[in-house]
């Protein structure tokens, strides 16, 4: 092993979210915007963008680059998260921890930007 478990823990994170996306691609359709077009194929290329990124970090060839497109996503899935706060979004969750999950993802940016040029 190469890097840290803790890159490869990040790592297998990444895979089972982008799978999780083809198993259960129901649970994150409900969750798009609904200002967004095609949500079953946004919701496929997402999970593949999970999976591709999470096996990425693994190889020194890939890891920076992977860790760039984590946190572009990561950004970019903060729509989806701030539109789970809207009434219109239907969401049968506490608010407490719909809104935990913004610093959340931040703190998963923080996380992969913490591995890179190691």
């Amino acid at each position: 092993m190469k890097y840290p478990w803790h890159l490869y823990l990040m790592a297998v994170m990444y895979i089972v979210a982008g799978i999780m996306h083809f198993i259960k691609p129901r649970t994150y359709m409900r969750i798009m915007p609904r200002y967004l077009p095609n949500h079953k194929v946004l919701v496929f290329l997402s999970g593949l963008a999970e999976i591709t990124l999470g096996v990425c970090l693994c190889f020194p060839e890939t890891k920076d680059m992977a860790i760039w497109g984590i946190i572009t996503m990561l950004i970019v899935f903060l729509t989806v998260h701030f539109y789970m706060l809207t009434p219109e979004a239907n969401i049968k969750l506490p608010k407490w921890l719909l809104v935990l999950r913004l610093p959340l993802q931040l703190g998963l940016m923080y996380w992969s930007y913490s591995y890179l040029g190691q």
